[in-house]
């Protein structure tokens, strides 16, 4: 049998296996970093666009939170204005209300009892005067008490005094206005 020698031609197939695997094993890295390099790139595109979308939103809130600095001071300005209207709506129905007091205090004084003084704070009224009797002074009180506008009577001081051959009675009686509702009901009508 004849004898062949195959150790070259074994090297050299292995040779050409290695250069064949290093030429794979290259192009498969050079694929890879190319790989890599798109998938670096998109994600980079991807939180570059986010940047902006995020740049976008921080400039609409931005805008956003003045216009609620606008909305919050334009709300204060109705707010106070609203008030305004309310204190003049008040007083234009409070307007009448001192006319009708003062009526009423003419009516509810009995004959022998003068009033020396007079104050309201709000709906409290405080009243001061002489009587030529304690009587005349009751008899006040059930005035005030069977008024439209004047109610709940309260004495608070009462004292008798010599004056000359007369005796007087001089006291301090709170009483309270009623609501000015009660008083714009009525004020078509005439009070007894």
């Amino acid at each position: 049998m004849a004898y062949i020698n195959l150790l070259p031609w074994r090297e050299k197939k292995r040779k050409e296996q290695q250069q064949e695997f290093a030429f794979i094993a290259a192009g498969v890295a050079v694929l890879a970093a190319a790989v890599w390099f798109l998938i670096h790139m998109q994600v980079q595109g991807f939180i570059e666009g986010q940047e902006q979308r995020n740049s976008f939103l921080q400039a609409e809130i931005r805008k956003l939170d003045e216009q609620i600095k606008t909305i919050k001071s334009l709300d204060k300005t109705k707010n106070q204005l609203l008030a305004r209207m309310n204190v003049i709506q008040e007083l234009q129905s409070n307007r009448p209300l001192s006319v009708h007091l003062m009526d009423e205090l003419v009516r509810t004084l009995p004959d022998g009892v003068h009033l020396n003084k007079f104050t309201q704070r709000g709906n409290e009224l405080t009243m001061e005067g002489e009587a030529q009797s304690n009587a005349r002074v009751s008899a006040y009180m059930r005035n005030i008490d069977s008024s439209l506008w004047l109610g709940n009577p309260r004495l608070q001081v009462i004292e008798t005094i010599e004056a000359g051959r007369n005796r007087v009675a001089r006291f301090v009686l709170l009483a309270t206005l009623k609501a000015a509702a009660t008083g714009e009901q009525t004020d078509g009508q005439e009070n007894p």
